[in-house]
C-alpha cells in the first residue's frame, strides 16, 4: 500500500475556496496511486469563529480561571470540527473517506496538558480504515492519554501529528501545505525579494523554525528526521513541487553545502526583554529567577548570564505576571517591550569567519541597535526594537545576497 500524508494548515482549511484547492491535492495524490492520510489544523486565524485563538477567547485567555486540563478540552474542538468539515467536503466529491479524533488514530501523549509529547502511535485504527476508505482524515494537535484525557501538543501540533503519522505508517513522503511556496530564505510578508528554496537540510530548517520561520514546527522537523521520512512544504494554492526537506543535501559539482553560508533570515515578534541585576549575591539571584519563572510556567530564551545579572526575553503576553514575581523576590526589573529577535541562519556559518562582522555592520549601516546576541554553530542571534525588524531583516537578507541564487537547483530571484 503506498501511503501518503498530507497536512493543511489553518489558513488552507479557513473557507470553502481554500479547502476546494486542497482537496485538488488529494485527488492528485490518489490518481498517483495512494492511499491518503490528511492531518487538519483548526480553521484559519484568529477572528475566524472556528479558530484555535478565537476559542481560547471565549474563556478570556490566557487570563482564564480554567485548568490547562479544560483548555485542551476546549482547543481540540476547533481540529474536531475542522476534520469533520473537510471530510464532508471530500465525500461530496464522490471520495470514501472517514474522520477519526486524535485518540482514534492512535496518539498516546503524556498528561503534560497545552504542550503533550506523543508517547506511543498506534495506527492499527488507520490501517483498518484504509482498507476500506482511500482517505482518512484525521485532526490534529489532539491526542489522548492512557487515562483517556483529552490533550493538546503545543502549537504547531498538526505539523507534529503529520509528522508522527508518517513515521508510524511508513509514508513515502509527508506533505506539509501552507499559503507560501515553500522554504522561504525570510518571511515573504516581510521581506519581497525572498525566495523559496528547492531543497534544504532538516537541521537547517529546524533552526530556521525555531527561530521563528512559520512554515513547520520543528518538532515536526525532528520526528521525520529521525524516522527519515522526506518531507515537502508546498503551497495549497500552487502545483508546483515546494521545498524538499531531507538528510544529506547533494552537492552540486565542484561545491560544498558550506558554500552556501546563510541559509536564511527568521524573526520573532512580541518579546520583552527583562533584566535583573543584583549587588549582593548574583548566584542567589540567578537561581531565584529562573526558579521563579519555571514555578510559574513562564518560558524564558535568550539567556545571557553575568556576575552582575541576568538579561532573558519572554513572550509580551507574560511581561506583568513576570514582573509581579521577581518584584515579590525583592528584585527591580528593568524591563523593554515590543523586542523582536532577527536569527541568521545557514550550515556554513561554524567556522567560517566574518559572519558577525557582517550582521553588526549591516544593522549599523541601517542605524539600527544591538540589545542582545547570542550565536552557536548554525544560527546567530541578535534582540533589537520591534520596529527596526523590517528594515534589519531586510538589511540581512540583502547583506548575504539570498535574494541570489548560489546553490544549484534552487530558484533565481
Amino acid at each position: 500500500m503506498k501511503l501518503l500524508v498530507q497536512k493543511f494548515g489553518g489558513t488552507s482549511v479557513r473557507d470553502r475556496e481554500s479547502r476546494s484547492r486542497a482537496i485538488t491535492h488529494v485527488k492528485k495524490a490518489l490518481h498517483e496511486g495512494y492511499k491518503v492520510v490528511v492531518t487538519v489544523s483548526a480553521m484559519g486565524r484568529k477572528g475566524n469563529p472556528y479558530a484555535t485563538d478565537t476559542i481560547l477567547s471565549l474563556v478570556n485567555y490566557p487570563d482564564t480561571l480554567i485548568s490547562e486540563r479544560e483548555q485542551d478540552l476546549l482547543m481540540s474542538c476547533g481540529e474536531t470540527i475542522s476534520s469533520i468539515v473537510f471530510t464532508h467536503e471530500l465525500l461530496n466529491e464522490g471520495i470514501s473517506t472517514v474522520s477519526l479524533t486524535g485518540a482514534q488514530a492512535g496518539f498516546l501523549t503524556n498528561d503534560d496538558f497545552t504542550r503533550a509529547k506523543i508517547i506511543r502511535m498506534n495506527p492499527a485504527r488507520i490501517y483498518k480504515e484504509l482498507e476500506s476508505h482511500d482517505v482518512v482524515v484525521v485532526a490534529g494537535f489532539q491526542g489522548q492519554t492512557d487515562k483517556g484525557e483529552t490533550t493538546t501538543i503545543g502549537r504547531g501540533g498538526s505539523d507534529t501529528s503529520a509528522a508522527a503519522l508518517g513515521a508510524a505508517l511508513s509514508a513515502e513522503f509527508i506533505d506539509i501545505f501552507t499559503d507560501v511556496e515553500g522554504i522561504m530564505t525570510a518571511d515573504p510578508r516581510v521581506v519581497t525579494s525572498a525566495r523559496a528554496l528547492n531543497v534544504i537540510t532538516y537541521n537547517e530548517i529546524c533552526n530556521l523554525a525555531y527561530q521563528g520561520a512559520k512554515v513547520i514546527h520543528p518538532r515536526a522537523v525532528e520526528i521525520a528526521m529521525y524516522a527519515k521520512v522526506p518531507l515537502r512544504v508546498r503551497s495549497t494554492y500552487s502545483d508546483l513541487p515546494g521545498t524538499l526537506v531531507t538528510g544529506i543535501k547533494e552537492p552540486p559539482a565542484g561545491k560544498d553545502i558550506s558554500d552556501r553560508v546563510v541559509t536564511g533570515i527568521a524573526h520573532m515578534m512580541g518579546l520583552t526583554q527583562i533584566k535583573v541585576l543584583s549587588k549582593e549575591d548574583p548566584s542567589k539571584l540567578q537561581s531565584d529567577v529562573f526558579k521563579s519563572m519555571a514555578a510559574a510556567n513562564i518560558s524564558v530564551d535568550f539567556i545571557n548570564i553575568s556576575p552582575s545579572g541576568v538579561i532573558y526575553t519572554i513572550n509580551h503576553i507574560y511581561t506583568k505576571k513576570a514582573v509581579s514575581i521577581l518584584e515579590g523576590l525583592g528584585y527591580e526589573p528593568e524591563i523593554k517591550e515590543k523586542c523582536a529577535k532577527v536569527s541568521t541562519v545557514g550550515a556554513g556559518i561554524a567556522g567560517f569567519p566574518g559572519v558577525t562582522a557582517k550582521i553588526v555592520q549591516s544593522l549599523t549601516d541601517s542605524g539600527i541597535q544591538i540589545l542582545q546576541s547570542a550565536d552557536s554553530h548554525t544560527t546567530i542571534w541578535v534582540l533589537i526594537k520591534e520596529e527596526d525588524l523590517v528594515q534589519a531583516v531586510n538589511s540581512l537578507h540583502e547583506s548575504f545576497q539570498l535574494n541570489v541564487e548560489t546553490v544549484k537547483g534552487e530558484r533565481t530571484s
